[in-house]
């Protein structure tokens, strides 16, 4: 019986496969019936545009898809140094949603040259083909969780890096080491004194050689301010499963609000006065541009101003011309949330964690 890693191995490379060939192969099917339509209800442009998917798909997966899929799993040791750029998610954006956008912007151009108007693409850009980027950026971020069962909490893209105080105890300083009768401020030892926790156990003695400092007594544990040991409490009771926290469902949320941004651009595009104008160039190359950021690990201190360069700033100036010239094809919401997250400082859940910490 397969254990639980190669159970979870198997689905999400299955899953990733499948957001990888089936928005190719639906976008060029809807292609190939609007040019067969175009051309008189032409069998023959139909079979052609079909053909070509199927040899498009075939080639990527052979000669690109599975050989980097080979080389990421037999070689982790060195994969795991990767960690500010995500390799699976840049060859997706390559090989699936840059072609995706490319055929939506031929079928507008088919369409006004030939002087027909017969499919605006209206919903599919954004339920399949975004559906499936948010579906790749998901599994990335779920690697490190369990499949199933109790999250642990151990994703390295939610948690904070590196080491973490969860503790604080009592210390002895310096001065009650020289004056032992005497306390730091003159008052007599017997009194309790407030000391702080230090992550370092050695103090500067005042000649300038370093003195390790003793426990002289340990302190209530204190849980510290956004530790593991914080975050993680127990509820008892039949509705206890109520309040516990998973990260799982976090990414969920996460990645959703993530691109929900981008969503609401690309689905511009599919408003019938904008998609059968010279508009449509601009806004998928925009919104191709924005998707690059899946490309920078979560936790990446760059990207917030990746966020700034490749989506808000960009999408601020494409949609107040879009109202200027077409109305309010796009909630005024938008642009305003671009001003101001292209004017606030961008900080990332890990960098105020770091702040706050230190």
């Amino acid at each position: 019986m397969p254990s639980g890693k190669t159970v979870k191995l198997v689905l999400y490379e299955v899953l990733q496969f499948a957001a990888l060939i089936v928005p190719i192969l639906v976008l060029m099917e809807r292609f190939a019936g609007l040019v067969r339509d175009v051309r008189g209800r032409d069998p023959t442009a139909y079979w052609l545009v079909v053909a070509a998917s199927l040899a498009y798909v075939t080639s990527v997966t052979l000669l690109v898809w599975v050989p980097v899929k080979c080389l990421l799993l037999k070689r982790r040791s060195s994969v795991t140094e990767i960690t500010q750029w995500r390799p699976t998610a840049l060859a997706y954006l390559i090989l699936c949603t840059l072609p995706c956008f490319a055929i939506l912007i031929a079928s507008s151009k088919v369409q006004v040259d030939s002087g027909h108007r017969i499919d605006h693409f209206a919903e599919l850009p954004v339920s399949l083909v975004l559906f499936s980027l948010i579906c790749v950026d998901v599994i990335e971020r779920l690697r490190p969780c369990r499949l199933i069962g109790q999250s642990d909490s151990l994703d390295p893209d939610l948690d904070i890096p590196g080491p973490i105080l969860t503790h604080l105890e009592q210390l002895t300083t310096v001065s009650s080491q020289l004056h032992p009768e005497e306390g730091q401020n003159g008052l007599p030892q017997g009194l309790p004194e407030a000391k702080h926790g230090s992550a370092s156990g050695r103090w500067q003695h005042y000649s300038g050689s370093p003195v390790h400092s003793t426990f002289s007594s340990r302190a209530p544990s204190t849980a510290y301010l956004y530790s593991s040991t914080s975050r993680q409490r127990s509820f008892s009771g039949t509705l206890g499963y109520l309040w516990r926290r998973d990260g799982r469902s976090e990414v969920f949320v996460d990645s959703f609000l993530f691109w929900l941004d981008t969503v609401e651009m690309v689905r511009v595009a599919g408003e019938p006065q904008v998609f059968y104008s010279a508009w449509v160039f601009p806004v998928y190359i925009l919104g191709f541009l924005s998707t690059l950021r899946v490309v920078i690990a979560p936790h990446n201190p760059l990207l917030s101003s990746a966020g700034v360069v490749l989506q808000d700033f960009p999408f601020f100036i494409l949609r107040v011309a879009l109202i200027a010239v077409f109305g309010y094809v796009t909630p005024v919401f938008y642009p305003l949330k671009n001003v101001l997250s292209h004017q606030q400082p961008r900080f990332s859940r890990h960098t105020m964690a770091d702040k706050v910490r230190d």
